[in-house]
């Protein structure tokens, strides 16, 4: 599973400073069991958001935001509310937000970080990958992630090394910052190209100690928990019993003198 931590409320909020409606949309997957994303989440921040000022025309949560086919078809029931956002929020892992950006002709932001836990992940069918930096960018990359799409990992803008749309490391793939871009003038937000981008902080990218002594960790790494229960101490094994020596042979290590009679 991929472990997400909604994002603070204040930084939602500044993402919709020139929006006045947004869809919600949360995941009954992985977000759900972080506690990021789930139906009960979704209600609690249409409240919020609510209060803050800001119109929700109307919230869906979808069994897996991973799968672009799931999206699309479940949100077919939703399109005119949809129509009406000026933008949606996905509140689920990187994957998800970004499954949820290629099948909606709407700005996508973040609702959450994704949080690296350790280990490997699995594969998802599609193209969107996610290296849990713990500071998803996706709201100025128009929903595509920069250190997943470019093989640079770069976050401030293109190389500048492309040749005809393909990228210069490896040619076989279109270049991540090139995609941003159509992305972003399709949805007239060019803008965002001109947006500061702080410096990333690689110690979210690493495994958090304290992440590790959870519950969710153990269940993809076992054994490896420091608060799961152990299993009791195996008994000490019984020392085995000498074998008893013929008359008159020494035993090895005993002292000889201590067994010598006088006569």
């Amino acid at each position: 599973m991929l472990y997400s931590q909604q994002k603070p409320f204040d930084e939602l909020v500044a993402y919709l400073e020139k929006n006045n409606s947004v869809f919600l949309i949360g995941c009954n997957g992985c977000a759900q069991s972080s506690g990021s994303g789930g139906p009960k989440q979704i209600a609690e921040m249409k409240q919020k958001l609510t209060e803050a000022g800001k119109k929700v025309t109307g919230t869906k949560s979808i069994e897996f935001l991973c799968s672009k086919a799931l999206v699309k078809s479940d949100l077919k029931g939703k399109i005119e509310q949809l129509k009406e956002a000026d933008a949606v929020i996905s509140f689920t892992c990187g994957i998800g937000t970004q499954c949820v950006a290629a099948s909606i002709n709407k700005p996508v932001y973040p609702g959450c970080n994704t949080i690296n836990l350790g280990g490997e992940r699995g594969e998802w069918a599609g193209i969107e990958r996610c290296m849990e930096c713990g500071q998803c960018l996706l709201y100025h990359t128009g929903g595509i992630c920069p250190l997943t799409a470019c093989t640079k990992s770069l976050v401030s803008g293109a190389c500048g090394g492309a040749n005809k749309g393909k990228c210069e490391v490896s040619p076989d793939r279109d270049c991540g910052w090139e995609n941003i871009y159509n992305r972003l003038k399709e949805r007239g937000l060019l803008n965002r190209l001109e947006d500061f981008i702080k410096p990333l902080d690689h110690r979210k990218i690493q495994a958090h100690p304290d992440m590790m002594n959870l519950a969710r960790y153990g269940l993809e790494n076992p054994g490896k928990v420091t608060d799961m229960p152990k299993p009791p101490p195996a008994p000490p094994a019984a020392a085995p019993k000498a074998a008893s020596a013929p008359a008159g042979t020494a035993v090895p290590g005993a002292n000889p003198a201590k067994g010598v009679q006088p006569k």
